[in-house]
């Protein structure tokens, strides 16, 4: 039975976004027929913008339905999330700054731009290209699973209401670029935190407190067995090395005004952390009230029937809109930093070296559709779990970009066909370690010492031993490295100013 009330309020809600997304197109307005102003906003997003793009990136629908989903079925595994979010800034603290500066500098816009500079490599540059693009198109497979998963807690079934939510997508990301997402994740985000703080105010003084929703939890779920420590810990630190990897966050990062707005955006994006970690509660509270898994979505029903259950329609309305427009940012985000990827490292690199600006602009705007229409066929003609699955080998994949990239920030030492034959054995390792479970986990189980742990952290592990070992034999042998265009400068923030510079309303926003 359709739920009237909870869908007329997720479809204003979609409405007023949709609206925002087209005129996105004439704030800070630029040149959108240039792949820099469409793809990258115009490099101009100021440190509020950013926080918002960027935590409407980095925490999709699909991570506001899966996590407490996790919780909901597998216990405190699910909480793996929490260390994995925290590890996550530090690292990006370090590198992402120096990231920008070089591909501020240099007019980088995709990583792979980066890796062509830094090592003179196309094939290295392709590899990382075309890893950022097969890893993207089941994340944004699963962002329009998590629009399905409310569509049928609101009593909508079927493909049609999916294909209408992927035309208004296709149609502002077209039009307007980077500024539309990063427009509506303002209101995004505004309403998951609304939404969730709300939710576990309310929910356990309905309930009787958190002692009681513990109390009605399984045993099993609530601590880790110690067969369990090696898995958590190895998810968490390869989960938190893989994130910052994939196109649509380094997209987010590029976008930025300064140097100094990536540096501030990764002290504050920690408060998303504390979001996600209320959020995971929400699988016990799910637990606690009686909620049953519902074909074929299983546990990810969880927080969409728990609304359903305990709140009004009109609440439960808002709740399934930011999670629908949690759906539509990421996926804009991801969609146009794969477009970028191709159209400068495929298709200009391969097909029109000489392709004008308004030509490769062009290019980007059509894949970016093509890209969302390869996602909605996932999910549209194949099962739920081959999205599912072919995202868990999207992160064994992306963490594999890992040494050309990060590395590459602060060295040159590794040689450019030992980091594409490190990158070779990742890809083929991880991508066994993963088919010896059916494509069902991403945990695998070390023969030779015993210990379980995240198929990606293994997988790249032997990457950069292979890596290491050829870079090393051959250096010793001459064999030429490549040409690197960048200089040390490149890395370094902007130069001092001599005077306090204030935080003026346009760096801010």
């Amino acid at each position: 039975m359709i739920d009237w009330e909870a869908l007329i309020v997720f479809t204003v809600l979609i409405l007023v976004v949709t609206v925002l997304g087209f005129v996105a197109a004439r704030w800070r307005p630029g040149d959108l027929g240039l792949l820099h102003e469409w793809g990258l906003g115009g490099r101009r997003f100021g440190t509020i913008i950013t926080w918002f793009l960027l935590g409407g990136d980095l925490y999709t629908a699909y991570t506001f339905v899966a996590v407490p989903a996790l919780v909901f079925g597998s216990g405190a595994t699910g909480f793996f999330a929490l260390p994995y979010t925290i590890m996550i800034y530090p690292f990006a603290l370090v590198t992402m700054p120096r990231l920008w500066s070089v591909a501020n500098k240099r007019g980088y816009i995709t990583p792979s731009d980066f890796v062509l500079g830094r090592y003179g490599s196309h094939w290295l540059a392709l590899a990382v290209a075309v890893t950022g693009i097969i890893a993207t198109m089941p994340y944004i497979a699963l962002q329009l699973v998590g629009m399905q998963v409310v569509l049928a807690a609101m009593g909508i079934e079927g493909d049609l209401p999916l294909i209408i939510a992927f035309a208004i997508l296709a149609s502002y990301t077209y039009f307007s670029g980077l500024r539309a997402p990063a427009m509506i994740a303002l209101v995004k985000d505004s309403l998951i935190y609304l939404v969730v703080i709300i939710a576990v105010i309310v929910l356990p003084i309905r309930m009787g407190g958190y002692g009681q929703i513990f109390a009605a939890v399984p045993s099993t779920k609530v601590l880790l067995t110690p067969a369990q420590y090696s898995v958590y810990a190895t998810l968490a630190f390869g989960s938190a090395l893989a994130l910052f990897m994939y196109p649509h966050s380094i997209t987010g990062v590029l976008a930025s005004q300064r140097r100094d707005v990536v540096r501030r955006n990764m002290a504050l994006l920690p408060a998303y952390s504390f979001l996600l970690g209320l959020l995971a509660l929400l699988g016990y509270v799910a637990i606690a009230a009686g909620v049953q898994p519902v074909a074929p979505y299983g546990a990810q029903w969880a927080v969409p029937g728990l609304f359903s259950k305990m709140f009004p329609s009109w609440f439960a309305g808002v709740a399934f809109a930011a999670i629908g427009i949690g759906a539509l940012v990421p996926a804009s985000v991801m969609s146009i930093a794969a477009a970028n990827l191709f159209t400068r490292n495929i298709y200009k690199a391969y097909f029109r070296p000489n392709a004008t600006n308004a030509e490769e602009a062009q290019t980007a705007k059509l894949v970016s559709l093509i890209v969302k229409a390869g996602a909605l066929g996932f999910v549209i003609f194949l099962p739920l779990a081959y999205a599912i699955q072919l995202q868990l080998l999207g992160g064994v994949w992306i963490i594999q970009t890992v040494p050309a990239i990060v590395f590459g920030l602060y060295t040159r030492w590794f040689h450019r066909w030992g980091l594409l034959a490190g990158w070779a054995v990742g890809m083929v390792v991880g991508t066994w370690m993963a088919g010896t479970t059916g494509f069902t986990s991403s945990t695998f189980v070390l023969p030779v010492i015993g210990v379980a742990g995240y198929a990606a952290l293994w997988s790249l592990i032997a990457n950069l031993v292979v890596a290491a070992v050829l870079s090393l034999v051959l250096n010793g042998a001459g064999v030429p490295a490549g040409e690197d265009e960048t200089l040390p400068d490149d890395y370094r923030a902007e130069p001092a100013p001599r005077t306090a510079v204030p935080l003026t309303p346009e760096v801010i926003v």
